[in-house]
């Protein structure tokens, strides 16, 4: 695909794996998806997962870094976006999530959410960085929401923070219940509830 149309750079082997296992991955699962069903997706040999990565648990490590990079990125779109009205960005945002979803009507669901199911019993360093980024996720929401209280959007006497924890911990049941459901409504749910009641 690469380095044949308008002089793209080739992916290297270690970029292949990486792309292709977050692929696999959140298709099948962690656990369901072996090394062999990695390098056969990125179309390498197997001696180049074991040559770019220690362990299966460094390679899942970096593919959810890759997925949070793209997270920061609708992050910085939506929540962290002075731009836009606070309410606006909070709405963009779970739009966002949803979108993301879609792109398998629904069937994968949420990579952080999977990996907290699946591997956070059998690896500290893989849950203890999940925490982390959920930590991040519910700073950037009550950054937002600070934004709306500033604003007059919403009361000041909510309490950001707690709100923020709530949002984070709502769209990760909702986006597992649309996963079960091959369905965005579980989401639309918990967005309607949040603006008609929660910010209210």
């Amino acid at each position: 695909m690469y380095g044949h149309i308008n002089n793209m750079p080739k992916l290297s082997n270690r970029d292949k794996i990486l792309t292709e296992g977050l692929r696999v991955v959140h298709e099948r699962g962690y656990a369901g998806a072996s090394v062999r069903d990695i390098v056969q997706a990125a179309g390498v040999p197997q001696g180049s997962f074991t040559n770019h990565f220690a362990s299966k648990e460094a390679f899942g490590l970096e593919i959810i870094e890759l997925y949070f990079a793209n997270s920061c990125e609708v992050i910085r779109e939506t929540l962290r976006n002075d731009a836009l009205p606070p309410l606006r960005r909070l709405d963009a945002y779970i739009e966002a999530s949803k979108s993301r979803l879609n792109r398998d009507s629904m069937r994968n669901g949420c990579l952080f959410g999977n990996f907290t199911a699946e591997a956070s019993d059998h690896s500290a360093i893989i849950r203890e960085r999940l925490v982390e980024i959920f930590a991040e996720i519910q700073e950037s929401i009550a950054y937002c929401l600070r934004a709306a209280v500033a604003a007059g959007e919403v009361p000041a006497t909510i309490d950001c923070d707690e709100v923020a924890g709530f949002v984070v911990s709502s769209l990760q049941g909702a986006n597992l219940l649309a996963k079960a459901q091959r369905s965005p409504v579980p989401v639309e749910r918990f967005k309607r509830i949040l603006f008609s009641m929660v910010l209210r």
